[in-house]
């Protein structure tokens, strides 16, 4: 349910993102929870009467309008929702001198606390973009005394945060210098390139709320640096494993994180990788109780018997009520997003008169039969897969015919 609201808002704020005002005309409002919304009512219509001194007449209608509307949108609550409420509201319009008034209302994943009304050319979408911010967070190093480097595991993705590469000799000796000598030199640059890594962690990873850090590497220089005073302790607490991976570049995050997963069995990661694991197995398997493809899929959940329906963040299809101008014919179907569908009669090309996005389509569609959604990312080699298959399938509640 909370992935579901985070996409909502998600594709909320990449709609309002694309919107500019061609004046001062587009509004933010923030209602932060358990505000009276009397007051806010009450100084809308303050707005209203100020808004009367502006000296364009454009300006003037158009920000009037869109403070009416929000008024009238006001009224439809009896009181603040529980997470607050949050409304944009302005001429849309891209011809000068044309009013196009929309009006968008969300309540928030999260409990609002700001207070905000901004009347400027582009909607105010910072306070919510806060909310869309990645919680599940897990920090990742990997090194030897060659190279290292940095990553985050950030839901479902792993991003390379820092890589280095350090100035440490190899083991054997080059020149005339004698062994011992080498070797003091050589433990003394080690020394540094751990310090080095510790300290370019600590800054790094101050910026996040790490859940918990994974440290591989080949051989025992993770051991070393873990077991010396490297790391700050703030975040040697955090250390959930060693993981013994075969490299140091952005492939060893992705093998620490996959040899690592016991480790972190509670992130989206481990999650969605363990649920898709298990469908390709009983697919495998050739089990009647999973399908994939749409059209079957589909049939399968309009007939209830989808218990689980899996679907990638890059659905390529869209749900859309399409209309043929020349024979006059119309029907609501799933279509390719790229591409312009062709009328089934006369084969030629057919008008999009409505569209709603596929995964909320099928969303709409699940919650008439209790079925579970769970959208996958492609951040996993499963959930690549997983796209490459169609980025559609289900786990069924029972064989379905044809």
């Amino acid at each position: 349910m909370r992935e579901e609201k985070e996409r909502k808002l998600k594709n909320l704020i990449e709609e309002l993102e694309k919107i500019r005002g061609r004046h001062t005309e587009l509004i933010s409002l923030y209602i932060p929870s358990g505000y009276n919304l009397n007051e806010i009512v009450s100084m809308i219509s303050q707005e209203i009467s100020l808004t009367q001194n502006v000296k364009s007449k454009t300006v003037r209608k158009n920000v009037i309008d869109a403070l009416t509307k929000i008024l009238q949108h006001l009224r439809l609550y009896k009181k603040t929702p529980e997470n607050g409420l949050v409304i944009f509201a302005g001429n849309v319009s891209k011809q000068e001198g044309k009013s196009d008034i929309k009006l968008w209302a969300i309540e928030p994943i999260e409990p609002i606390n700001v207070k905000l009304y901004w009347c400027d050319q582009r909607f105010e979408l910072m306070p919510l973009e806060e909310q869309l911010k990645e919680k599940d967070v897990y920090g990742l190093i990997v090194l030897d005394t060659k190279e290292c480097t940095i990553g985050l595991l950030s839901g479902k993705s792993i991003k390379v945060l820092k890589h280095m590469e350090s100035i440490v000799p190899g083991k054997f000796i080059k020149g005339g210098q004698s062994a011992a000598r080498f070797q003091r030199v050589r433990e003394g640059l080690i020394n540094d390139w751990y310090k080095k890594i510790g300290e370019v962690a600590k800054e790094i990873f101050s910026d996040y709320e790490l859940k918990g850090l994974l440290i591989g590497g080949p051989g025992i220089s993770k051991e070393h640096f873990l077991s010396g005073e490297y790391l700050p302790n703030d975040l040697k607490k955090k250390v959930l494993g060693i993981v013994d991976t075969g490299y140091t570049s952005e492939h060893g995050l992705h093998e620490l994180v996959e040899k690592g997963i016991e480790f972190i069995k509670e992130s989206k990661y481990a999650k969605e990788k363990e649920i898709l694991s298990k469908f390709f197995s009983e697919l495998k398997k050739e089990s009647e109780l999973v399908t994939y493809g749409l059209s079957y899929v589909l049939d399968a959940l309009q007939k209830g018997a989808v218990e689980i329906l899996l679907v990638s963040e890059d659905f390529p299809w869209k749900e859309a009520k399409i209309y043929c101008k020349k024979c006059d014919y119309a029907e609501k179907k799933f279509v390719k997003k790229s591409t312009s569908p062709l009328c089934p009669r006369c084969k030629e090309e057919m008008e999009i008169i409505e569209e709603m996005d596929g995964i909320e389509a099928l969303e709409e569609i699940a919650k008439d039969f209790g079925t579970k959604v769970i959208v996958v990312s492609r951040g996993t080699r499963e959930g690549e897969q997983f796209y490459n298959l169609g980025g559609i399938g289900a786990f069924l509640r029972w064989k379905v015919e044809g």
